[in-house]
């Protein structure tokens, strides 16, 4: 089992940088992928991105690679989503995921944190 807890959340304002974490812990790591996905208002959950942490590959939504970097903090197990140039429609739920593969469908990621709200003002 692995426990996946997301955090940084909140109100921005356009054009702002946004920080996720996300705090894992119940297994070792070595083999995970720690994946981010988004729902926005109405819409169907979407790919972010993920990472891989036993060779640090990363996989990004072709929409949103050239805002969004995924990166690790060794000492402690978490994983950092920064988003650049924030619009309005990025806001939404943010939530960090757990998985085996570097993918973009949600049927990839076995574990799912409980999200974390994100809003960004115009």
């Amino acid at each position: 089992q692995v426990q996946l807890e997301e955090s940084g959340g909140g109100l921005l304002q356009a054009g702002d940088s946004l920080r996720l974490s996300c705090s894992a812990s119940g297994r070792t790591f070595s083999g995970l992928v720690m994946g981010w996905f988004r729902r926005a208002p109405g819409k169907e959950r979407e790919f972010v991105g993920s990472y891989r942490w036993s060779d640090d590959g990363t996989l990004y939504s072709e929409s949103l690679k050239e805002r969004v970097t995924i990166a690790r903090d060794n000492a402690k197990t978490m994983t950092y989503l920064t988003m650049r140039s924030l619009k309005p429609e990025d806001s939404g739920v943010y939530y960090c995921a757990a998985g085996r593969s570097l993918a973009y469908a949600e049927m990839w990621y076995q574990y799912w944190g409980q999200g974390t709200q994100v809003t960004v003002s115009s």
